[in-house]
């Protein structure tokens, strides 16, 4: 599982469909964020475009380009992120900053629980071992594992996380101005890139996420053994 984090991503047709199915994800976590931040105050977003589900308005050249790329030439899973630039100064209060940093995991949980609703009503999830997947179901199985994954990830409290992105506002003028820092960004994708990596953290992610599924009644057979065969190649 993620143990196999440090592997060769085999390129195939249904890699290519999860590909696309998380970024119409990234798409949905990015208009939630534009979205409150909208509701908050912040008109900005909607002039540049944000208030639409369309992947092209949300390219970041660090994030959605460079940052997979490093990803996939290291071994590891080149999924792409996105990003909105927000007029902090035109949300109306600390609340709503935090909100809109908020924003984006939520997305992610409701986009998990319609995938695990949609698993239950139509039976996969009772009959994964005994029967053979489609394509969409098969896909599903992928997005409900990235979908917590990606909750994990973004509510780790490191700059410019969505995690760090909830408490900052609370901090003092001061303190916020440090983070701020170009150099404290890159430094904390250079922290998320080392804890990426890391066996150690990923396994804490992979026991998380292991509890989730069972809880939601998502077996392995659904979940990580598609998630395996989409980025590896393998069923183990």
């Amino acid at each position: 599982m993620f143990g196999d984090f440090i592997a060769v991503v085999t390129l195939t047709p249904f890699f290519g469909a999860v590909l696309i199915g998380w970024i119409l994800s990234v798409s949905v976590h990015e208009f939630c964020h534009a979205l409150v931040a909208y509701w908050g105050g912040d008109r900005s977003v909607r002039e540049r475009g944000y208030l639409s589900l369309n992947p092209l308005t949300y390219i970041d050249p660090f994030t959605s380009i460079l940052l997979p790329c490093i990803f996939l030439f290291m071994g590891g899973v080149p999924l792409p992120g996105g990003a909105v630039m927000i007029d902090r100064s035109s949300l109306r209060s600390r609340f709503w900053e935090s909100a809109v940093a908020a924003a984006g995991p939520l997305a992610n949980i409701l986009l998990f629980i319609v995938i695990a609703a949609i698993l239950h009503v139509t039976g996969w999830a009772d009959r994964a071992l005994t029967a053979e997947q489609p394509m969409w179901v098969r896909l599903l199985g992928v997005l409900a594992v990235l979908q917590v994954f990606a909750t994990l990830i973004n509510l780790l409290p490191i700059p410019p996380l969505d995690g760090f992105g909830i408490i900052e506002p609370f901090f003092d003028h001061e303190t916020r101005m440090r983070f701020s820092q170009p150099q404290f960004r890159s430094m904390g994708f250079f922290v998320l890139v080392i804890l990426f990596f890391s066996s150690g953290m990923m396994e804490k992610f992979q026991q998380i996420i292991d509890v989730v599924m069972t809880w939601c009644d998502l077996p392995f057979e659904l979940t990580w053994r598609n998630f395996n065969i989409a980025f590896f190649g393998s069923s183990g």
